[in-house]
């Protein structure tokens, strides 16, 4: 009882930061005159909302010694993937890209501390039950839909949210590969942590009787 208390209770911390952090860089951006639908189409700020929530209601779950039902743990699949992503992208692409207004403290957050502290809380609290592999298939929706926003909407208002994505940095040859090569790491990462998730079901104090 009181390991899953304390497991909630961190789950609860790092969702609490995490939309701290968000909302905090949102309130600067939206003072410096910034356009709010730009702040909304970073891939950072959009996975970084995801995962916050998610946690947030994992650690109401946790709390309960409940679990949910598979649509749910792959909607936290997703979440995990695209967390990671956050930071090996992040690492290898914009590691010395100015940030502008970025506090560094929220950057050394979203961009670090959450992907660590999601990837380990997802080995951790994998499902009970399996997820069918044939979840990667829709989980690689959202990098795609992602990438086919970014790039319309970047050519109907010149903005791009970051310099991999901008046809007239690189070239549209140059970003097609870049989004070639993000739609295969996601698949890759996914597989990894689903069968990662599977194979190490379960490590958490949750009683088995109380999934639902």
């Amino acid at each position: 009882m009181r390991s899953r208390r304390f497991f909630a209770t961190v789950r609860f911390m790092f969702g609490a930061v995490t939309l701290i952090a968000v909302g905090t860089q949102l309130l600067i951006h939206i003072s410096l005159g910034y356009n709010v639908l730009n702040f909304f189409s970073y891939f950072t700020n959009l996975s970084n909302l995801l995962a916050g929530v998610v946690l947030l209601v994992e650690s109401v779950l946790t709390w309960r010694g409940k679990e949910l039902g598979p649509g749910w743990q792959l909607l936290r699949c997703v979440s995990v993937v695209c967390m990671a992503l956050v930071g090996i992208v992040f690492s290898a692409l914009l590691r010395n890209v100015d940030l502008g207004s970025l506090l560094p403290w929220i950057n050394s957050w979203l961009h670090f501390v959450m992907p660590v502290a999601v990837v380990l809380d997802w080995l951790i609290f994998s499902p009970r039950k399996p997820l069918a592999l044939r979840g990667i298939g829709l989980m690689v929706l959202v990098p795609l839909a992602y990438l086919a926003y970014s790039l319309i909407r970047g050519a109907a208002t010149s903005w791009y949210a970051y310099p991999f994505l901008n046809p007239a940095i690189g070239g549209y040859e140059a970003v097609t590969l870049t989004c070639l090569g993000i739609a295969l790491a996601f698949l890759v990462v996914s597989f990894v942590l689903l069968v990662a998730g599977n194979k190490l079901r379960p490590l958490r104090p949750l009683d088995p009787a109380r999934t639902g």
